[in-house]
């Protein structure tokens, strides 16, 4: 048995509307399952909550965060509690809490109209934005030492992206609070591993589901049935390389 699949308990908040950790009575919970993490990690959990109290920088990240979530919901007038913010209204609530000015946007180069709309509203908002596009500095990914092949268009002019430079730039900036808006997978953890102020992700990058992920884990849908059967392939189909005919004209630029 794994040590801890919290994953298992979605059963049985389908079931009871009620988990072993979540429950409006401790006293009516469900029984602790056996995958449960608090069964043989119980004191590091509780060490771990510690981290909240007090006055340092975790505790107070934890604490602006918890208070965010209440903020995020109200009763109407039926007396339903409701959903009231957007995520964000989450991101500029957390940061006006946390006293953060100075917000660091790492846009993928895709979205950067949806990136000087996010810098109008934190402007707006009282906020000061400063936004690094991932292709800065448009260094050809030959240079990383990768194969013609390797590129979206092959044979074409395709810039890489650089996080560790995105994170660089903010850093030098001193921002306070970091945001990602679409970087792609692996880019955001370089940046965030980089970034010396805390980073939050505004919107995940999928180019299928128009940045929805979480839309390919509901039950019904293909995606979630197709990634159940087939192995993910991470070579191109038939493993050949895409030609410039699928793409744009030699010399040029694509965004990706």
């Amino acid at each position: 048995m794994k040590d801890f699949s919290c994953s298992l308990c979605g059963a049985v908040w389908q079931k009871q509307g009620k988990t072993n950790c979540w429950s409006a009575d401790p006293r009516t919970a469900p029984a602790k399952p056996g995958y449960c993490p608090s069964r043989k990690h119980l004191a590091l959990i509780r060490k771990s909550f510690g981290r909240y109290k007090g006055s340092g920088e975790d505790a107070r990240i934890a604490q602006a965060a918890t208070r965010v979530e209440g903020l995020c919901y109200e009763r109407s007038a039926s007396g339903a509690l409701v959903a009231r913010w957007t995520r964000l209204e989450d991101t500029i609530a957390f940061a006006k809490l946390m006293g953060y000015r100075r917000i660091g946007i790492a846009t993928c180069i895709g979205l950067l109209d949806e990136t000087n709309r996010l810098a109008q509203v934190l402007e707006a908002q009282g906020l000061e934005p400063l936004s690094v596009c991932c292709k800065s500095g448009s260094i050809d990914k030959r240079e990383m030492g990768l194969a013609e092949d390797d590129k979206v268009r092959p044979e074409t002019f395709e810039p890489a992206c650089n996080p560790v430079a995105q994170a660089r730039l903010l850093n030098s900036a001193k921002t306070d609070m970091n945001v990602i808006v679409g970087l792609c997978v692996g880019h955001d953890m370089l940046f965030s591993k980089h970034s010396r102020a805390p980073v939050t992700t505004l919107v995940v990058k999928d180019r299928v589901t128009g940045h929805n992920p979480v839309s390919v884990l509901y039950g019904q849908n293909f995606y979630y049935k197709r990634l159940q059967t087939q192995p993910v392939e991470v070579e191109r189909a038939g493993g050949k390389p895409q030609r410039r005919s699928e793409g744009k004209k030699k010399g040029s630029r694509s965004k990706t």
